[in-house]
């Protein structure tokens, strides 16, 4: 079969191919984003199915975050060694077998291997579709393709829940595995038409060793950061995970230094404001996934939402996103990427702020607004934070820039859902222990528990029964307060988080050069006039 490369099959489509590419790439993206939080709703059914707790089933989430950070820097080598069309059709095939695996699961155990594989194929497919979008559109339209490209990554992931939602309540969680099938049939359609086939003459060699340290180093992280509040910070296992992260991923950063086909180009990092743009990624990635993963929780568990409702909460915010974007992207051409970068940041952590006062109470739209108020934030981000990290880099690193990018914020979404998972379990259970210890004979807690007693025994209820009774609902409405004061804590420490996140963004900036003026005359050159 002939070779087809980009260039021929611009030329051949003309002004309008940069749109074809789009459509195509978005086509996967779309679905396989989605696929990322789409099971955050499901989650409630899937812990009642297989009798998962909290601190197993986030592994759905963090399992597919995890892989899919990892196979990201997989992405360069795999256009170099299938090209374009090639690399995007393994990632697509990878995605329906995961996602059939997925929806016949018979136990959490393959559920979470079809997350990896999911996980994984998005993972190729990111970064793939970020360079093909990239050079196909012109130098001046860059941040316009940069917003067109995030609108499938954030909207979809946005937008996921809505529809799980539907499908948990009316059919069952297995059918949210379906709901990739069809994009992911009409990308591999498009791919053959408008994706290049050229490849390297010799298939590049591919850093086995740099991958299983990064796969090796990640995993034992997440399970460490996972587990350390059940099995205790000073555990052996989580110590030990701990340490093996650490020593696995040093000898990484050795292996991409001394190998001449690197997972990821460190090079790219002594660029200064890559490395700031870098870590406004990481604390996007935390913002964008820990978010959607706490919102559905907090209104499943504490105010009894289902999830179709939990799903419609996160509508707006979606709907508000696919309309920043497109706005987002033409700002990108014209001002100053850190600058929106800056007011996007500030405003999801205003958002994550006004969600740290939320209670049992709280208004569907109030709560629907608050969220609304974070996703413009982040339509204003990732078009600027693309072309900002991207242009700053000379042009032989573009592409290992995208990797770069993608993969340190999808890795700021891994870790990022299992620190607030353990945050959140953490901080419910201080308050728990807070609570508990304030029902002293003389509190107004007590007091109401005696007077629910007294109820109960007029009522005919035997006293012992209703002093049992009396307990029952105190010990649910501290459990219930707890739980709320922990969601608090966590909306909180994200705000925090985006607030601190400011100051790289500021930095990111690129100082404009200097007018030339007259140099100075040094001082000896004016005594010897």
């Amino acid at each position: 079969m002939a070779q087809v490369t980009a260039e021929e099959l611009a030329a051949r489509y003309g002004g309008a191919y940069k749109w074809y590419v789009s459509l195509t790439v978005l086509m996967g993206l779309i679905a396989m984003i989605a696929s990322a939080t789409i099971v955050n709703v499901a989650m409630p059914d899937i812990m009642g199915e297989f009798g998962m707790g909290q601190d197993q089933v986030q592994w759905l989430s963090t399992a597919f975050l995890a892989s899919m950070t990892a196979a990201m820097l997989a992405a360069t080598w795999a256009v170099k060694a299938f090209g374009s069309r090639g690399a995007y059709n393994i990632s697509l095939i990878a995605f329906v077998i995961g996602s059939l695996l997925g929806a016949f699961s018979t136990n959490d155990i393959i559920l979470i291997v079809a997350r990896i594989i999911q996980g994984a194929a998005a993972g190729l497919a990111q970064p793939l579709g970020m360079v093909a979008m990239f050079q196909v559109f012109p130098p001046n339209r860059r941040g316009s393709a940069m917003g067109l490209y995030g609108m499938g990554v954030i909207l979809a992931p946005a937008l996921g829940p809505t529809v799980g939602g539907m499908l948990v309540d009316n059919y069952s969680w297995h059918y949210v595995f379906f709901l990739g099938l069809p994009f992911c049939a009409a990308g591999l359609v498009l791919s053959s038409m408008f994706l290049g086939t050229a490849t390297e003459s010799k298939r590049p060699p591919f850093d086995w060793l740099g991958f299983i340290l990064l796969s090796v180093s990640t995993a034992t992280f997440l399970a460490g950061l996972s587990n350390g509040q059940r099995m205790g910070w000073d555990s052996a296992f989580v110590q030990g995970a701990f340490c093996l992260a650490a020593v696995t991923m040093c000898a990484f950063v050795v292996q991409e230094r001394r190998t001449a086909t690197p997972l990821l180009a460190l090079d790219v990092y002594y660029n200064s404001r890559f490395v700031a743009a870098s870590v406004v990624g990481f604390i996007l990635g935390m913002g964008v996934y820990g978010s959607t993963y706490l919102v559905p929780l907090f209104v499943q568990t504490i105010q009894g939402y289902t999830p179709t409702e939990s799903g419609l909460l996160l509508m707006p915010a979606g709907i508000a996103l696919g309309l920043v974007f497109p706005l987002a992207g033409r700002l990108s051409d014209r001002f100053p990427p850190y600058l929106l970068i800056f007011v996007g940041m500030a405003l999801f952590a205003v958002s994550s702020y006004l969600m740290s006062y939320v209670d049992t109470d709280i208004a569907f739209w109030t709560f629907a607004w608050y969220v609304v108020i974070g996703r413009i934030g982040l339509g204003f981000i990732l078009p600027s934070l693309n072309s900002g990290a991207l242009r700053v880099l000379d042009h032989h690193l573009i592409s290992d820039g995208a990797g770069a990018i993608n993969f340190i914020r999808q890795l700021g979404g891994a870790i990022g859902v299992d620190v607030l998972s353990v945050y959140l379990e953490r901080e419910t259970t201080f308050y728990a222990h807070e609570l508990n210890a304030m029902q002293t004979g003389g509190h107004a807690a007590s007091t109401l528990m005696h007077q629910l007693a007294v109820a109960l025994d007029r009522a005919g209820v035997a006293g012992h029964v209703a002093a049992e009774e009396g307990k029952r609902f105190l010990s649910h409405m501290i459990a219930a307060q707890a739980n709320v004061m922990g969601f608090r804590e966590s909306f909180l420490f994200v705000a925090i988080i985006f607030f601190v996140a400011l100051f790289p963004t500021w930095y990111m900036r690129v100082k404009q050069p200097s007018r030339p003026t007259q140099a100075r005359q040094p001082t000896y050159l004016k005594s010897a006039k």
